[in-house]
């Protein structure tokens, strides 16, 4: 057993040496991104604080502000239209109880002229991000893993960030120190700031409602060196949804390369006063 250990012990330092190093230099092992734009200021839901959520008029405001990425969700009525809408179920939006996929596009009823700021896939919009020549400036996003893969069969070409199921896979590689060994094909990680759960955003699940929970996922998961690494790499880190100033600093001093708000023209005001700082 002794003996045994002449040999194992030199090869873990060894391993935990060569993964230390290649954590901070993933440029030997893996060739750095190249995305087709890169930003630090994204409007969810097009900056739902400020327009009615996912219109143009939100979109075209946060673009006016300076934005460099719209967040927005697409569902498919009955009848195959795209409709852009965070919430599958329109009760929220329009106090009518129905969803958009058993409705036919002219059926759809008219949104609310005002809605609370809160946090509560497929071939059609291949077709159009194909159309209108936007496949590098579009990223598929989803939480689902399952979906992920429909939206992937279904266009390769675009950029995508990654699932909960690959985002837990993430942290296992860093944490067992295999994370610089292996390549990745998402081009973006997107996650919630913790410190905003149970403020500025009440989750529904039970579980999340637990501060030692939210503490353990605060401490696993906001790691400077991990986003550095992915950085170093050439995916970009997004933390959302910071709509206080203390947030959006919080996001970037934890390593991330943009942030994701509802008010567009706070980021953009908080963007400015720290370049001029700088």
């Amino acid at each position: 057993m002794a003996s045994s250990l002449y040999f194992i012990l030199p090869a873990l330092g060894g391993y935990t040496l060569t993964s230390l190093y290649l954590l901070k230099n993933p440029q030997i092992l893996h060739k750095k991104k190249r995305a087709a734009f890169h930003c630090t200021h994204i409007s969810h839901r097009g900056g739902s604080g400020e327009r009615i959520e996912s219109t143009m008029e939100a979109f075209t405001h946060a673009v006016e502000q300076g934005t460099g990425m719209l967040e927005l969700d697409c569902h498919l009525t009955r009848d195959g239209h795209v409709v852009v809408s965070h919430d599958e179920n329109l009760l929220r939006q329009t106090g009518h109880d129905v969803t958009i996929s058993s409705l036919n596009l002219e059926e759809l009823p008219l949104q609310k002229d005002r809605l609370e700021v809160t946090f509560y896939a497929g071939i059609q919009v291949s077709n159009m991000v194909k159309q209108y020549d936007r496949e590098d400036l579009t990223v598929w996003a989803t939480v689902d893993s399952t979906i992920m893969k429909k939206c992937r069969r279904t266009n390769s070409t675009m950029p995508y960030s990654f699932s909960m199921r690959r985002g837990l896979q993430l942290l296992l590689l860093y944490y067992s120190g295999l994370l610089p060994f292996v390549p990745l094909g998402e081009s973006f990680l997107q996650f919630y700031l913790p410190r905003i759960i149970n403020r500025t955003y009440i989750p529904e699940e039970r579980l999340l409602k637990n501060r030692m929970v939210i503490y353990l996922i605060e401490k696993l998961t906001m790691k400077k060196s991990l986003f550095k690494h992915l950085a170093n790499r050439g995916i970009q880190v997004h933390l959302f949804v910071c709509n206080e100033d203390p947030d959006i600093e919080a996001a970037f001093e934890a390593g991330a390369t943009g942030v994701m708000t509802d008010y567009p023209t706070l980021l953009t005001d908080y963007l400015h006063r720290h370049r001029s700082q700088d």
